[in-house]
């Protein structure tokens, strides 16, 4: 039977175009509509007072933003399609009032204690439950359970994931997919980078604009070539240990559309078991359609020595890739950009490689990786292990205000009611709806949150909770939200 995870929603912001949370599924209603009557006090605070704790990004601070202008419908951020039952908002006003102080503005631990321990022991978290909170403006732990012990993160290590990839590589950094002629223009080589989000639509570009150097050799039609594919880039085995499984396609240099075979592009999904042969035959077809003849099938074969590149695509920014990863909790993705780590600092693109290259990225950042074990890049290996003080100082450096690299960690993070695998987790009148932005994690028996959130007095907390041994998810999620709501109202 195969590994219980997390199930992205159908309908998450997609990162490629922007955030898709202008509308909810709850009754039909509108996100203007379902906040207006949560949005309050601590809204009211936070409007002026966040200011000053941080940069404001297209992710929760936009989204209080806007929430904060719902309730009284007078302006605010615009983060969807208008619709007939909702005003075109007016650009936003400036803040009206004073930042905080900073003796105003100090958490009281033991606010949170008596906030957070009646939670804690809620019997759907199951039999283990460990916890950090940190402010991250100081890096102060506000609050501990078991900080520091080695937990099964599941998805939530998606946070370490893409911290380090972002760290090494760069926001800006893309995965180019190239293909190369042979000295005597006979054969074509596909040559994989490691783009798992490669589609038809790019190969056929790349047809194209093979076709046209073809024929500025001299040949017209374009061709004869025969046709290869080189997945070299990536070492080691190619299935994940849960593999086969619907929600990992094998881990390979070259696949289109991550291996999905029913046309999706996140959740589970019937994946191929030869998404390499797919690509070279589906970049077959598009050089035949481009007027290239092709002749044989496509073989496996590393690219001619002084080949020379004849057509180029480059996948998304990095930055974009990162918030697609955490928000819709992509596998596919996140075990790319492990092995992009991994080749950057030097390792085997393998499982074993990437292990070490995130783990030594994250020792250089000085973080705190004691007890942790990256067995992959996506969480679905129960091997994985990491504290939760590991997480929320993950996610207090990526808010740090001189590494803007990492703030696709923050942005890419589902908002509670509005987007990814949070969209359909907190009801229109939840008090933490819009305010609440965490990673999700589930795999059988485990469960975890870890995310941000905004208090009462406008300061950025990072949080993690993880929880073992709970019989299901749907007694360990409502308590996990329960959690990080709490620490909106203190």
């Amino acid at each position: 039977m195969a590994e219980q995870v997390e199930e992205p929603s159908v309908r998450p912001s997609d990162p490629w175009r922007g955030p898709k949370f202008l509308t909810t599924k709850h009754n039909g209603s509108h996100t203007w509509q379902v906040i207006a009557g949560s949005a309050t006090l601590g809204l009211a605070v936070a409007a002026g007072a966040v200011l000053a704790a941080g940069p404001w990004d297209n992710g929760q601070r936009k989204a209080e933003r806007a929430l904060a202008a719902a309730a009284d419908r007078t302006g605010g951020a615009h983060h969807g399609r208008t619709t007939p039952e909702a005003p075109r908002p007016a650009p936003s006003a400036p803040a009206v009032l004073p930042a905080l102080t900073a003796a105003e503005a100090a958490q009281d631990p033991a606010g949170l204690r008596a906030a957070l321990t009646p939670l804690v022991d809620a019997p759907g978290l199951g039999k283990k439950l460990a916890a950090s909170v940190v402010d991250t403006a100081t890096g102060e732990q506000l609050y501990g359970h078991g900080a520091t012990t080695p937990m099964t993160p599941a998805s939530t290590i998606k946070i370490a994931t893409t911290t380090a990839a972002l760290s090494v590589l760069g926001p800006d950094h893309r995965i180019a997919t190239t293909a190369a002629l042979s000295p005597d223009s006979r054969t074509l080589t596909l040559v994989g980078g490691g783009d798992p989000t490669l589609a038809k639509a790019d190969l056929r570009a790349m047809a194209a604009e093979t076709a046209d150097a073809l024929r500025e050799d001299g040949e017209d039609p374009a061709g004869p070539v025969r046709l290869t594919y080189d997945v070299s880039r990536y070492t080691g085995p190619e299935l994940h240990p849960i593999s086969p499984n619907e929600n990992i396609a094998p881990v390979t240099a070259l696949m289109i559309d991550e291996g999905r075979l029913d046309g999706s592009d996140r959740g589970p999904a019937d994946r191929t078991d030869d998404p390499a042969g797919d690509a070279a035959r589906a970049f077959a077809e598009a050089l035949e359609k481009a007027g290239v003849q092709v002749t044989g099938a496509p073989r496996e074969a590393r690219a001619a020595d002084k080949a020379r590149t004849v057509a180029t695509h480059r996948s998304a920014p990095l930055s974009a890739l990162a918030e697609r990863t955490l928000t819709n909790s992509d596998n596919d993705i996140a075990e790319a950009l492990a092995r992009q780590t991994a080749i950057a600092k030097g390792e085997k693109a393998s499982f074993a490689g990437a292990r070490r290259a995130v783990t030594n990225e994250l020792k250089k950042l000085q973080l705190p990786v004691g007890g942790a074990h990256f067995a992959d890049g996506s969480g679905l290996d129960r091997k994985d292990r990491v504290t939760p003080a590991l997480l929320t100082a993950l996610l207090a450096r990526a808010a740090d205000p001189d590494r803007p690299g990492l703030r696709p960690v923050l942005t890419g993070l589902p908002i509670a009611g509005f987007s990814g695998t949070l969209d359909g987790r907190y009801e229109r009148d939840a008090a933490g709806t819009g305010l609440v932005r965490a990673k999700t994690g589930t795999l059988r028996g485990v469960n975890s949150l870890a995310g941000t959130v905004v208090d009462r007095q406008g300061r950025l907390l990072a949080f993690a909770f993880l929880a073992s041994g709970s019989t299901s998810a749907a007694g360990a999620e409502p308590a996990l939200d329960a959690l990080a709501t709490a620490l909106a109202g203190v």
